[in-house]
């Protein structure tokens, strides 16, 4: 099979690239830069310049593919790029392999956290929930993908958590450290979605996905030190503080931390509340000290 994967030189896409190919798919790589997908190290694949603002580019990059993973997205924005680049950009893709004629199935990576209850809480989860309800009102066969905390080797998120527990005196925790999550290996998510674009009983169904350890956000830290080798104590910071600071680390290019993350992590438990995953794809997964510990023998 011929799979078009957009997003596939970001922290994600690399692994869900490679593992189609191990799957012995064909794939195609929407790349913005030329030169893009060979830096991302990406090989035997095909590259293709596209932009996901560019309609005309998304219609040549969906032609005579057979699939699509749709990974593209934003984290940080104002809500009118949240817009252009992943809800229209996802109705234009849509359109682009409704007309392409050969996709059999578009398997889109959305994010654990999404539902009708929280899509207003952040441009990010609006974004994520409307691309969401084109693709369920697309008419193509599609699977949907939220996954949990995404870690591995180069993860933004697992850097500055790593870099936090090494430099700073104190662990900051924020709010009570009560909330949980449920971390999943980035390999593990290519491999969901390499047999997501296959795999018969998936089809038009939404998984949530996350790894096969549940733990709080104070349990998480305590073995990321552990991992690192490292003793020290922690310290609670309310949420209202961390508001505050966010709002001025939100001038820089690249903030630590945004009022939006910290919206969403007031808002509860980013955990897998089906097993629905765990039965239809039977995947084994990395355990949350394995993560750590491959993570930290590779930084």
């Amino acid at each position: 099979m011929k799979v078009l994967v957009t997003g596939g030189t970001g922290f994600v896409g690399p692994a869900v690239v490679r593992a189609l190919r191990a799957a012995g798919h064909e794939v195609r790589v929407l790349e913005r830069e030329p030169g893009t997908a060979a830096k991302a190290g990406l090989t035997e694949i095909e590259a293709v310049q596209g932009d996901m603002a560019d309609p005309s580019s998304l219609r040549a990059a969906a032609d005579g593919v057979e699939a699509v993973v749709h990974l593209v997205a934003i984290i940080h924005g104002k809500p009118e790029e949240f817009e252009r680049v992943m809800v229209q950009g996802t109705r234009d893709l849509l359109d682009a392999a409704q007309e392409a004629g050969g996709v059999r199935r578009f398997v889109l990576m959305s994010a654990l956290g999404v539902t009708e209850e929280t899509k207003d809480l952040v441009p990010y989860y609006h974004a994520k929930w409307e691309m969401e309800q084109a693709v369920q009102a697309s008419g193509l066969e599609h699977v949907i993908f939220r996954p949990s905390f995404v870690f591995g080797p180069g993860g933004a998120a697992l850097q500055q958590f790593q870099r936090i527990a090494k430099l700073a005196p104190v662990t900051p925790i924020v709010g009570p450290g009560t909330q949980r999550l449920q971390p999943i290996w980035i390999e593990d998510v290519g491999a969901y979605f390499a047999a997501g674009v296959s795999r018969p009983e998936a089809a038009n169904r939404t998984f949530e996905i996350g790894g096969p350890d549940v733990v709080t956000w104070n349990e998480f830290w305590d073995r990321l030190k552990q991992a690192l080798g490292i003793r020290r104590p922690s310290i609670h910071l309310p949420f209202g503080l961390m508001r505050a600071q966010a709002t001025v680390l939100e001038l820089l290019p690249k903030p630590p931390v945004t009022r939006d993350q910290l919206k969403m992590l007031a808002a509860g438990d980013s955990v897998v509340t089906t097993d629905d995953a765990e039965r239809t794809f039977g995947l084994t997964l990395v355990p949350l000290d394995e993560q750590l510990r491959r993570s930290v023998s590779k930084r």
